[in-house]
């Protein structure tokens, strides 16, 4: 070729397949190379042959000139790494329609299997924003109303039933509170009925008369009410797969206890894991024959206890794998004026807020009733400094 320049070559290397080798076997087999392997051009002239072993300059570098000196790109090294991805996306994948499930869940359980409030509630509350975003006030009311088959002495079986649970919950909008009203409170209740203990409201005029009367009482509105359906609140905690309850000792007969074909509750002091009967005995009890003496604010903290159990049961990992099941448990064990939609605002409001100490409107003095039963009285300046305290929250 005389004084001509050497031919110049272009040199292409073929990337790995995802699932195999880079040609085929058969192909492989024709051209005498192992599965896996490509062939490459002739060297130019002068150019070492490939056939020798690379000198320590070249292993340094990378393999020499063929070779690569990113990590990433060597023999498998993207194949991992796509896999690995593939891995990670599959499993986000999987945990975000876990939760779009049980969302789906709630909804359609909240159109067809809860309770709604009577609508007469909707003319006492207070308009307000969505529970997520917005301060909004809840009034959460538990009914002491038992089944008509119910065999414990004074159980009120028809009608609404006295509220054994009054609390007040603040939150959405970067809020958090909550205020217990111990159910011996006495108050003046509307329509000529004289004054009675605050739970006698509900009993009276259910969850209308009893918005109209704490509103009066603590000078502060309610925007929803909640009430808990006791005959589907097992149901819930078992779904949960029980809560750690802790607290004091507790004896009590639910229903006339077990003599009578009720249940009775016996949980000495300490912490416990409780299923739904039990969590039910819990929040039903009114007489503790661990503390005879005891008065109504023990019976709240008792109530308060185990809803504390129920929102750290809720917010642990271990209630992630069974959240289908909670979500389609839940809105049945509610009675409100909330749909699906906002109820679920709601949770995801108080579970981003942060659990905040309970404060119990404490009261001053004791009072006899014309019926001569035994009452609370809660002094003007302790329900001012407690329902400030609750709106600041």
């Amino acid at each position: 070729m005389g004084s001509e320049e050497p031919p110049q070559y272009t040199r292409y290397r073929a990337r790995r397949r995802l699932l195999g080798g880079g040609r085929d076997a058969s192909t492989a087999a024709r051209e005498g190379l192992r599965p896996g392997r490509v062939a490459e051009p002739p060297p130019r002239p002068g150019e070492p042959g490939r056939g020798r072993a690379p000198d320590a300059g070249e292993i340094r570098s990378g393999g020499g000139r063929g070779g690569s000196s990113r990590p990433g790109l060597r023999a498998g090294g993207w194949r991992r790494w796509t896999t690995r991805k593939r891995i990670v996306l599959g499993v986000l994948a999987l945990l975000i329609g876990w939760v779009l499930l049980s969302v789906l869940l709630f909804l359609v359980s909240s159109h067809f299997n809860r309770t709604p409030l009577e609508s007469n509630v909707a003319s006492v509350l207070d308009p307000a924003g969505n529970p997520l975003t917005s301060a909004n006030n809840i009034l959460v009311l538990g009914s002491d109303r038992r089944q008509k088959d119910s065999r414990e002495p004074g159980a009120e079986k028809s009608g609404p039933g006295r509220s054994d649970t009054i609390l007040l919950i603040r939150t959405g909008g970067g809020h958090s509170a909550r205020l217990s009203i111990p159910r011996d409170t006495v108050v003046e209740l509307p329509h000529g009925q004289g004054l009675q203990k605050i739970n006698a409201a509900h009993a009276f005029g259910g969850a209308e008369e009893s918005v109209e009367v704490i509103k009066k009482f603590l000078g502060v509105p309610i925007n929803h009410v909640v009430e808990v359906n006791f005959e589907n609140f097992p149901q819930l905690i078992d779904a949960m797969g029980g809560v750690d309850y802790k607290g004091g000792c507790i004896i009590s007969r639910i229903n006339g206890g077990f003599a009578n074909g009720g249940y009775t509750l016996r949980l000495p002091a300490g912490t416990h894991h409780i299923e739904g009967r039990q969590a039910l005995a819990i929040a039903r009890t009114r007489e503790n024959l661990c503390q005879p003496n005891a008065n109504d604010i023990q019976r709240e903290e008792h109530q308060q206890a185990l809803f504390n159990a129920m929102k750290s049961r809720l917010l642990s990992p271990s209630s992630f794998i069974r959240l289908p099941w909670i979500a389609w448990n839940a809105p049945p064990a509610i009675i409100s004026d909330m749909s699906g939609p906002t109820l679920l605002s709601l949770f995801a409001g108080m579970a981003v807020s942060g659990t905040p100490p309970t404060r119990v409107l404490k009261p001053s003095g004791g009072v006899t009733l014309p019926n001569g039963g035994a009452g609370l009285t809660v002094s003007e300046a302790e329900r001012r400094r407690d329902a400030e305290a609750f709106m600041s929250g």
